[in-house]
């Protein structure tokens, strides 16, 4: 898919050029999305449909930062299904489907050191935007700094050539049409990165990377990733965690 670039802000114009060329965006018009640069941030904007609202990526503020603070800790579903505990070690995590980045922002946030690996250029745009720009954050960018890296390229081959204490999988599953609880930035996310056909190939390599264990989040009308049925699975209102654990993960000595 040919996604243009727009940037009206001459300030900002080397910039957007400089995107152009490290992506690839090379398309000048589509009637469906387009990316936008702002002085604020890169934008994923839906154009046949624009009360979708822009998609960006922001870890410092908003509904993410709410979570930071108040989203219960290492007691949520995906701190638990990860096996964060008191007294286990740092965990290392590889989120081989990172999106927009954040779950591993959840992840990082608690302690873990998170490898984003992304394969799609719009998402990849977005999501190093993102972080560059908590890099600089005066509240989070220490610590993003030293937890989270992002990696372009493919989580399957990523996977193949390293390995890590957790893997984390989140494929693109193609959503119930009429269902209520998929956000409309989500709708407009994939209709650009499209469903991850080949998610099932991901389990088995992920399985040899993960030293600890393999967290695979799914819609709860998902069934199991290749269908392989897990250790355990934690259920939330919307998604489930399936939990592939290959052997304990440690206390701290």
């Amino acid at each position: 898919m040919d996604i243009p670039l727009i940037c009206n802000d001459s300030v900002l114009r080397e910039k957007a050029n400089r995107l152009r060329e490290k992506w690839g965006f090379v398309g000048t018009h589509s009637d469906t999305f387009q990316l936008r640069l702002l002085p604020e941030y890169l934008a994923l904007e839906q154009v046949d449909d624009p009360q979708q609202g822009l998609v960006f990526v922001d870890f410092a503020s908003g509904a993410v930062a709410h979570r930071r603070k108040f989203g219960g800790g290492k007691g949520q579903s995906i701190a638990k299904a990860v096996g964060l505990k008191p007294g286990s070690i740092q965990i290392d995590v590889i989120d081989a489907t990172a999106g927009l980045g954040r779950d591993a922002f959840v992840l990082a946030s608690l302690g873990c050191n998170v490898t984003l690996v992304e394969r799609s250029p719009v998402a990849a745009a977005l999501l190093e935007d993102g972080l560059e720009r908590a890099y600089m954050d005066f509240e989070i960018g220490e610590w993003m700094q030293q937890r989270m890296k992002f990696q372009f390229g493919s989580g399957y081959e990523f996977l193949k050539n390293n390995e890590t204490d957790v893997v984390y999988l989140d494929p693109m599953f193609p959503h119930k049409k009429k269902s209520a609880l998929v956000k409309k930035e989500m709708r407009v996310f994939q209709g650009v990165v499209g469903a991850d056909l080949d998610a099932d190939d991901l389990l088995d390599v992920a399985l040899k990377a993960a030293r600890y264990r393999v967290v695979v989040k799914r819609p709860d009308y998902a069934p199991f990733l290749n269908d392989k049925k897990p250790t355990m699975s934690i259920k939330t209102k919307k998604n489930r965690f399936d939990v592939y654990v290959r052997q304990a993960i440690p206390q701290k000595e």
